[in-house]
């Protein structure tokens, strides 16, 4: 249907054409009586004028353009049609002579040329003088004065989607980009006005309101500067998601967002359709153990897109396994999924499972994590963390895998705690064992905390705040690497097709961050202020918590590998004999609940370890 809008637009359009013709005539005849030859020659051209110079403009789609929005491009539309037009015009008199006999007469050559400029004037002029009225009119209202940062498609499509805004919530002011070439450049008659670091002066000068964030690719670094610097100057500021998510090209204001702590890290989006990874997993048998928790479920997820030829889950919490068994259920209804309430410190029950189902690859995330909790049990720590891992490796080995990956954690590099100090062990057990069968290879993967795990501490910020606080912060310089859960699993998921057997492969987390500075940007993010909102409170370290993670010993010298994200760590081989002798040993004090021993074991295993029961 078509609108009142469209039908007033096309009315006027037809109407310049009779005017542009006729005044041709008369400009050519020095503003005077037009000769009457000419004037009836005018007249008979007319309808012929109008009908192929309203068809061309129908085809052109002249009528579609708001003229609140008219622009450059829409003035070259409009030039394009007046010219075609005029050229069809000349061409069917040149090729139908009877049209031009019946006039008497063939319009003079300078005819076309002011009728050309008189209608461009006509058509263009009136709807940017139409244009010109609305902003002086919004110029009074009760806008939002926006700076745009980033004067790249995503900020020329959201400036351009401000513009077209029926409601008006937001006047773009000026942009703002770190492209040197872009300075002084002017976007939909938007200037680019200076730099990122120059935002908190620009605030001030040009007294802005809101700052839009129009930067999908930004990494994170660049994104924690720029809400610093809006944080500095108090103003409130808004972003647009991801790359993937503006996937269609299309940005409009309804896309803004609040910023997140995602967006501070910055970590990049995964492709989950990753051609070598469904090559390599699919029609395969893949178990995953601690397949309820947060690494565990995100790699079901993702292996379940993947089309594998069976899904095995092993959890020891019955709800989280019913909780991923349903998603999954629901999802894939295809998926061939088989799930287990298991713990994995039963040997006999884990090799009869692998033995039923002979897995292809097995990724091994069942683990326990919380530091503070193991320090006080160290031989559940050991139990389910080392002999744990020892069942299901040895199971894997014993059922034909031809892979098994181990995810491990940066608390395992020189510990300074229990759990990271059996986390290194399962590692030595696996490095190890690769070399002493030929059957499976073993691949470890090392990383850092995972964003909105359960164990993190932003879920606990964030359940601090809501309460009104304090938000409770160990230690004012404690630092941790922070990835996302999704590009966790994502880069296990790489490492696997890159791991040939024996290596360690070491995430690449970026850079470390303050815990202070999660808790401070989780609290504005809430809308809360620091201090009078909300108190930071530190507690001072918990045991076995140190200030700063690693990711890899110094002895572990790191190279490069396919994957950019991914690093590879050489991994330190011991004697097999007295490995398995030393395990054996923690078996039997884990038996015995024998505490000291266990501690012992540990000394003898991992001599770089700097827990502080154990007297070096």
């Amino acid at each position: 249907m078509i609108s009142k809008r469209t039908i007033i637009v096309c009315f006027y359009d037809l109407v310049t054409i009779p005017i542009a013709w006729l005044m041709a005539y008369w400009i050519r005849f020095n503003l005077g009586i037009i000769p009457e030859p000419f004037l009836r020659s005018s007249l008979l051209h007319l309808p012929l004028v109008i009908i192929v110079q309203g068809v061309i403009f129908w085809a052109f789609g002249l009528y579609r353009g708001h003229w609140r929005f008219a622009s450059i491009p829409d003035l070259v539309r409009i030039i394009k049609a007046v010219l075609l037009g005029a050229a069809c015009i000349l061409l069917i008199l040149f090729f139908y002579p009877k049209l031009v006999s019946a006039a008497n007469a063939l319009p003079p050559r300078s005819i076309m040329l002011l009728y050309i400029l008189i209608l461009i004037l006509l058509l263009g002029g009136a709807r940017l003088f139409f244009r010109w009225l609305k902003d002086l009119a919004l110029d009074g209202h009760d806008q939002q004065r926006a700076l745009i940062v980033g004067a790249g498609a995503a900020g020329e499509a959201l400036v351009r989607d401000l513009f077209r805004d029926a409601q008006h919530r937001y006047r773009p002011i000026a942009f703002v980009d770190d492209n040197k070439h872009k300075q002084g450049a002017e976007i939909h008659g938007v200037r680019v006005v200076g730099k990122t670091e120059e935002i908190p002066e620009l605030i001030k000068k040009y007294q802005i309101d809101l700052v839009l964030i129009a930067m999908p690719s930004a990494p994170g670094k660049v994104m924690r500067k720029i809400v610093d610097f809006c944080n500095a100057a108090n103003v409130s500021y808004r972003t647009l998601p991801g790359l993937s998510s503006l996937a269609s090209g299309e940005v409009a204001i309804n896309d803004l967002r609040e910023v997140s702590l995602e967006d501070l890290l910055g970590r990049e989006a995964i492709n989950l359709r990753d051609t070598q990874l469904v090559n390599y997993f699919q029609a395969k048998k893949i178990v995953v153990t601690g397949g309820g928790g947060s690494i565990g479920s995100e790699l079901c997820r993702q292996l379940a897109v993947l089309q594998p030829a069976e899904l095995i889950i092993l959890e020891h919490s019955e709800y989280n396994l019913y909780a991923i068994e349903m998603e999954l259920r629901k999802q894939y209804p295809a998926l061939q999924l088989h799930v287990y309430l298991q713990d994995i410190t039963e040997a006999k029950s884990i090799l009869n499972l692998f033995q039923k189902h002979q897995p292809d690859v097995v990724f091994h995330a069942a683990a326990y994590k919380h530091v503070p909790m193991l320090e006080a049990q160290v031989r559940i720590a050991m139990k389910n963390n080392v002999l744990g891992t020892r069942s299901v490796a040895e199971a894997a080995v014993a059922a034909g895998a031809k892979e098994f990956v181990l995810i491990s954690t940066d608390k395992a590099v020189n510990p300074t705690n229990v759990m990271g100090a059996s986390k290194r062990i399962a590692e030595l057990f696996c490095q190890n064992y690769n070399a002493e069968q030929n059957v499976t290879g073993f691949v470890t993967v090392r990383f850092g905390n995972v964003l909105g795990s359960a164990g993190s501490v932003v879920p606990l910020f964030k359940k601090q705040i809501e309460t009104g606080g304090p938000v409770t912060v160990t230690h004012p310089e404690i630092t941790r690497y922070f990835m996302m859960i999704p590009e966790a699993s994502q880069l296990i998921l790489q490492a696997s097709l890159i791991g040939k057997g024996g290596e360690i492969f070491v995430l690449d987390m970026g850079e470390p961050l303050k815990i202070t500075y999660l808790a401070e940007q989780l609290i504005k993010l809430s809308g809360k202020r620091i201090g009078d909102d909300i108190e930071i409170k530190f507690t001072g370290l918990r045991p076995g918590e140190k200030l700063y993670e690693e990711l890899f010993h110094e002895g572990e010298p790191l190279q490069g590998t396919q994957h950019e994200k991914i690093l590879q760590a050489e991994s330190r081989k011991v004697n097999w004999q007295e490995l398995i002798k030393i395990l054996n040993g923690i078996q039997a004090a884990c038996d015995g609940d024998d505490e000291t021993s266990l501690l012992e074991l540990i000394k003898v295993l991992v001599p770089e370890n700097k827990i502080e029961k154990i007297s070096i």
